[in-house]
């Protein structure tokens, strides 16, 4: 039997196997706090259960995975340098220099700056440091 057909057939049982033990064996106490919308214990305040989020705590976390998958791709390319010669040497370039453009231009648009306007008192008295202009 092909390994790849044991698996699909093995793997469901096992996990069909886990779960029956898991609701048969685990210890069920529910009480008040447990069962309420919340889990931390509070009651929601009825009429402000949704707040305002803002945009940028996606693009931040939006950004994060593209730089954290650079990395990703930076490993294997200094693994295997020797290997793909200065070909892939300068598409390796290539890429990261777009990268990099690609997070200047964001830096210099002021995508990531956190100030809020609407939370100063007095809009003529506080001024917010505005984003410099790199292009």
């Amino acid at each position: 039997m092909n390994s790849l057909k044991m698996m699909f057939i093995v793997v469901p049982i096992l996990v069909g196997i886990l779960l029956v033990l898991n609701v048969l064996l685990a210890a069920h106490r529910p009480d008040s706090e447990k069962v309420t919308a919340y889990e931390c214990g509070f009651s929601p305040i009825y009429g402000q259960t949704r707040s305002p989020f803002s945009i940028q705590y996606y693009l931040v976390g939006i950004l994060f995975l593209v730089f954290d998958l650079e990395i990703l791709l930076m490993y294997p390319l200094s693994v295997t340098l020797y290997n793909v010669s200065t070909y892939g040497f300068w598409v390796a370039i290539i890429f990261f220099t777009v990268l990099t453009l690609g997070f200047v231009y964001e830096i210099g648009s002021g995508a990531l700056y956190f100030t809020d306007q609407r939370s100063a008192i007095n809009k003529r008295t506080i001024q917010l440091p505005k984003a410099p202009r790199l292009f």
